[in-house]
């Protein structure tokens, strides 16, 4: 297997791009669904927010770590 460097950028790139693809599209989508809920419910308003919070910050977490995985791929000689 012939290694070529141009190729690893490449794949890091995309990899980070997929990464914030991917979590703008999950917390958007967790935002409709917390903001349907309290429009349901706003008496949870508090408990749904803090659900969503936390839930924004675990994908968050996700995509630095795929973030970090990429970069370190790209500067891997």
């Amino acid at each position: 297997m012939t290694y070529i460097p141009e190729y690893v950028h490449l794949a890091a790139g995309l990899a980070a791009g997929l990464a914030v693809i991917g979590a703008g599209y999950g917390i958007g989508r967790l935002a409709a669904a917390a903001m349907e809920a309290i429009g349901r419910q706003p008496e949870a308003q508090g408990d749904i927010r803090t659900s969503m919070i936390i839930a924004a910050a675990l994908i968050e977490g996700v995509t630095l770590f795929a973030e970090v995985i990429a970069i370190i791929m790209a500067l891997k000689p």
